[in-house]
C-alpha cells in the first residue's frame, strides 16, 4: 500500500535564525548572492534560494546550533569553496572529522565532498558536492 504524501505539492520552506538583520541580509543577498524577495518585516528576512523560500527569522537572542541548519548541493565544491574564501568566508574545520582536505573540504565515505562554514550568527552551514 502506498502511503499518500501528507503534503501534496506543498514546497519546502527553510529556516534560519538571526538576531541582526542588516548582517544576516548583507550576507545572505551580497555575500551568497541570493535574491532578496521581501525586505524586512518585523519578523523574517525572505530569499529566494534556487526556488526554495529561506526566511532569515528574527529571534532576538540566538544562541546557534552546533549543527548544519542548511545547505546546498552544488556542481563544484572546490569552486564554490574557492568563491567563499575569496568572499573572506572561512571553511570550518571540526575534531574528529578525518579526511579533510588542506583547504577543509570533507571527504565522506560515500564519496561526497563537503565544506561547513558560518552566516554572521554562526549558524552552521554547508556546500556538498555529491558523488554523481
Amino acid at each position: 500500500m502506498t502511503q499518500e504524501n501528507i503534503f501534496g505539492k506543498g514546497r519546502l520552506v527553510a529556516f534560519a535564525a538571526t538576531s541582526d538583520f542588516a548582517k544576516a541580509r548583507a550576507f545572505y543577498e551580497s555575500v551568497l548572492g541570493l535574491r532578496l524577495v521581501e525586505d524586512e518585516s518585523p519578523f523574517a528576512l525572505v530569499f529566494d534560494a534556487n526556488g526554495t523560500m529561506l526566511r532569515v527569522t528574527n529571534v532576538g537572542k540566538h544562541t546557534p546550533a552546533p549543527f548544519t541548519v542548511l545547505g546546498w548541493d552544488v556542481e563544484s565544491i572546490d569552486a564554490t569553496a574557492q568563491k567563499l574564501s575569496d568572499a573572506d568566508v572561512p571553511l570550518l574545520r571540526f575534531p574528529g572529522v578525518n579526511d579533510v582536505t588542506p583547504s577543509a573540504i570533507w571527504n565522506a565515505p560515500s564519496g561526497a565532498r563537503v565544506a561547513w562554514f558560518h552566516d554572521p550568527d554562526c549558524n552552521v552551514l554547508s556546500v556538498t558536492e555529491f558523488s554523481r
